[in-house]
């Protein structure tokens, strides 16, 4: 088990893979769309592919990797992010986060809007694939 850097929370840590060798242009966006603090990065036996790295995003930890198709079945894809996964950040001020997230390069895929549970909330596509959900209570 990884030692989690000072500042993260224990409990339930998502792990990503990011297709096509591209973890540490991963690492370089989540910096600048969500104030990411690098921990760790171990390179593979290649000297290239990333076999590890996890970055600390809002008080979270987020493990992420370069893909490694030999070590994977045909089943087994690894081509991208599972369709159904929604990485969740809760945060103080979902505008702000929301607009960072999109000057960094993100893409839109529900703009942020208050919403009947009582959150400002939006999600954004990563250039990887993922998708990112920006919450805050709204103001009163």
């Amino acid at each position: 088990m990884v030692d989690a850097p000072q500042g993260a929370t224990m409990g339930l840590t998502p792990h990503i893979t990011i297709a096509g060798n591209r973890a540490a242009e991963a690492i370089a966006f989540y910096v600048a769309a969500f104030g990411a603090t690098e921990h760790e990065r171990l390179l593979a036996d290649d000297g290239q592919r990333l076999m590890h790295a996890d970055v600390l995003i809002n008080g979270g930890l987020l493990m992420l990797n370069d893909d490694f198709p030999e070590y994977h079945g045909p089943a087994d894809v690894g081509a991208g992010p599972p369709s159904g996964v929604t990485l969740h950040l809760q945060v103080d001020d979902a505008d702000a986060w929301f607009a960072r997230a999109v000057q960094a390069g993100a893409r839109v895929k529900m703009p942020l809007a208050d919403q009947f549970w009582g959150d400002r909330y939006g999600q954004v596509v990563d250039p990887f694939g993922y998708v990112w959900s920006i919450g805050a209570p709204i103001a009163q």
